[in-house]
């Protein structure tokens, strides 16, 4: 499993979302619809420039439409191809819809845990060009297998269509459960909330153009002298892959090093990943090696896209689990 934590630095840590945006809301009802972002602190980002979603609306008990926004460059998402939106800016995208509707539309305070159990993601390379501005989405979001210990939230499942001027773009499932401070303080080693908790030393990157990225500063892998097999690479200075300070290595960084393995294997400079399949099902470590191993697997038939199967393991035990299901580079 991955933890998804964001922490105040004012003194309102306890406010809910509801009291924390009602000014904020108030005024764009008074002035009319107005676009930006919605509040970071929803979304778990500590950078306003990360936040993707711009509005929500509640259609139904577990009914909601989103919009979002992604820009035509980023520091990290950068273009696939020259050409198209970094698929992986559409998990983030869902992503950030499940914390905001867990805030602002369950009731969970600020502080809570996020614990990512799965992900799923499907794109439509044709719906992903880059045009001469900004996309503009719409999110069709509902949640399913909505779990509550009395009114607390304590999980739910959520299913998210992205669409493009009405056309689907991309498509995802994320399950994840809530867990109070308390308890999350109890689940994890007491090393972690030491003031000595340090990440391992940073690890020589792979080349990047070995893994679609054109700076180093962006691989998450570090060579190990294995085929097929690196070290995680984790750099909590990056200031996208690691947003905000946590005692754990983030989602979106595993779904990365997943692609980047998938990229390796391939041979080739770029790939363009069509699907990802993710399970989550152990907290990855910072101060512990996290090696990442990647099988390329066998095509039912010619022509078929590639299929990667990249696996985490710490200590011997598994982290995550990903397949990559990509289309060739132009």
């Amino acid at each position: 499993m991955t933890t998804d934590t964001f922490r105040f630095e004012v003194p309102s840590i306890e406010q809910t979302a509801e009291a924390a945006l009602s000014p904020f809301w108030a005024a764009a009802l008074r002035h009319g619809h107005l676009t930006t972002t919605v509040p970071r602190e929803l979304v778990h980002r500590a950078a306003v420039a990360e936040v993707m979603l711009t509005d929500w609306e509640r259609l139904g008990d577990t009914h909601f439409a989103m919009t979002a926004q992604w820009p035509r460059g980023h520091s990290f998402f950068t273009p696939v191809d020259g050409g198209h939106h970094d698929p992986l800016i559409a998990a983030e995208t869902i992503r950030q819809a499940g914390a905001l509707l867990a805030h602002a539309e369950f009731g969970v305070p600020f502080g809570h845990q996020f614990l990512m159990e799965e992900l799923t993601l499907t794109v439509c390379p044709e719906e992903l060009g880059i045009g001469r501005a900004p996309a503009a989405l719409d999110l069709d979001v509902t949640c399913k297998e909505v779990r509550k210990r009395g009114e607390r939230l304590t999980g739910m499942r959520y299913e998210t269509t992205v669409l493009r001027e009405g056309r689907p773009a991309a498509a995802g499932r994320i399950s994840f459960s809530v867990i109070a401070p308390a308890v999350y303080r109890r689940l994890r080693p007491e090393r972690v909330f030491g003031a000595g908790h340090r990440p391992i030393a940073l690890t020589a990157p792979l080349a990047p153009q070995s893994v679609g990225r054109l700076s180093p500063a962006d691989v998450v892998l570090s060579p190990t002298g294995d085929p097929n097999r690196w070290q995680l690479r984790v750099d909590t200075r990056h200031p996208v892959l690691f947003d905000h300070q946590v005692d754990h290595v983030p989602g979106m960084v595993l779904l990365e090093a997943a692609r980047q393995a998938a990229t390796a294997v391939l041979g080739g400079s770029s790939i363009l990943p069509l699907g990802l399949e993710c399970e989550f099902t152990k907290y990855a470590e910072l101060d512990l090696p996290c090696l990442i191993d990647a099988l390329r697997l066998p095509k039912a038939a010619p022509g078929d896209p590639e299929t990667v199967l990249v696996t985490g393991h710490q200590d011997g035990e598994p982290v995550f689990r990903t397949t990559v299901t990509t289309a060739p580079s132009d």
